[in-house]
């Protein structure tokens, strides 16, 4: 609830003198794993500060350096050639390797700057940007690199996915796996990847991240044609969960899907969210979208068997909570907004003018945004794991026959 902010030109019933609340301010996401993220594109630096990290859980900063040369630029040339090597410091909050259960802040330094690039968008509006927005709304703005609506925001989002992926990893067995499914009109074939057995191992064989041998070629080609043209593509990410918990979510307006669907609309360049069937649901029956429930022999626990669905239209979540099936996400992706072809635009005058803008960009973000979309979900659910222990895991539950597993996962019991 925002019963605290005070909009620009009220005055508040004390007098004009008292101060003004903005909550939160759009930087900071989650309850109870809680994460911000700071810093300007071409200021002294980017990271993040992650509250409510469970005590003694393991912080490697080789796992978090990892994640962030994932999605660090000058990859290879498909991505934009600024060279940063994203070193990571872990300034507070971990101590020999553990977390302290204190805010855990993570720092990365800026080193290949070149605010020059940039001297045209200081008077002039790069088309579908943010520049004009966010002049409207601050009335000044970070003009180099696009400052906090940049792309280089999101390595925070890492740095504090690392560390959330590690928690559900030690808590639910729970594994993330993300990668590139389209890039333009080329599209990896309907259930050529095997959601069950894919690993990161195998998405970062591609350049692309494709882990579909042919269409990663194919892929490849298309991004090297549209960067000879001086132009841009979008495509989509698709991203799955397994082992995720059941229970995680909440009714109403704080379903799971809803959580999913506002991270991944966080990030830059994202302008389609798609859960389980997703749109082509909109074609089908109700009997031919249904996920019939069956019972499967509980591998983990001797002589029991788990609730299973048949089929998983629904993506793992049903009623806005998960079902213990693999969430599957799909995330589309507009082209690059800057492009070195002549556009037309206004200045902050309204001058009409036509420019070339300069900078570093790529030629298609997608292969990139693939450690940035696991990141957020994995944020997204060790938040909802943390809040889901405190509201559900409080009290005993003696008169539902539940197995409390060790990895928190809840299901019906059946002998």
């Amino acid at each position: 609830m925002r019963s605290a902010q005070v909009c620009r030109g009220f005055k508040a019933a004390q007098g004009p003198r008292r101060a003004r609340v903005i909550s939160r301010s759009g930087s900071t996401y989650g309850t109870c794993f809680r994460v911000t993220t700071f810093g300007e594109s071409h200021g002294k630096g980017v990271g993040c500060v992650v509250d409510g990290v469970p005590p003694r859980l393991p912080v490697d900063e080789e796992e978090i350096q990892f994640e962030l040369d994932r999605r660090r630029p000058g990859q290879n040339r498909l991505t934009t050639p600024r060279k940063e090597s994203d070193a990571c410091e872990i300034l507070s909050g971990v101590s020999d390797g553990l977390a302290l259960g204190t805010p855990i802040a993570v720092v990365v330094r800026n080193k290949d700057q070149r605010s020059g690039d940039y001297k045209e968008m200081s008077v002039a509006y790069r088309p579908s940007h943010a520049d004009a927005t966010y002049d409207a709304k601050y009335g000044v703005r970070a003009v180099a690199g696009g400052g906090r609506s940049s792309a280089r925001e999101t390595i925070g989002r890492v740095a504090a996915g690392a560390i959330a992926k590690s928690l559900l990893k030690k808590v639910a067995g729970t594994e993330i796996i993300a990668w590139v499914s389209s890039v333009k009109d080329v599209k990896v074939p309907e259930d050529a990847v095997d959601h069950d057995a894919l690993t990161v191992e195998e998405v970062e064989e591609s350049m692309v991240r494709c882990p579909h041998e042919e269409t990663s070629e194919r892929m490849i080609k298309e991004i090297d044609n549209i960067k000879r043209q001086r132009e841009s593509c979008g495509g989509t990410v698709t991203c799955v969960v397994r082992n995720c918990p059941w229970g995680l979510g909440s009714p109403v307006f704080d379903k799971l899907e809803a959580e999913l669907a506002k991270a991944m609309m966080s990030l830059p360049a994202t302008k389609g969210f798609e859960i389980g069937s997703g749109f082509s649901s909109t074609t089908m029956t109700g009997s031919e979208h249904n996920d019939e429930f069956v019972t499967a022999v509980d591998d983990d626990i001797a002589g029991s068997k788990r609730i299973r669905t048949k089929t998983n239209r629904s993506g793992g979540i049903q009623g806005g909570i998960s079902n213990g099936e693999n969430i599957v996400l799909h995330i589309a992706f507009k082209p690059t907004s800057t492009i070195a072809i002549k556009q037309n635009t206004v200045t902050r005058d309204a001058e009409e003018v036509e420019t070339v803008f300069k900078g570093r960009h790529d030629p298609c973000v997608v292969p990139r945004a693939v450690p940035m979309v696991d990141s957020m979900v994995a944020i997204v659910l060790a938040d909802q794991l943390l809040q889901n222990h405190a509201q559900c895991r409080v009290l005993p539950s003696d008169d539902v026959p539940l197995v409390a597993r060790e990895d928190h996962q809840l299901m019906p019991q059946s002998n």
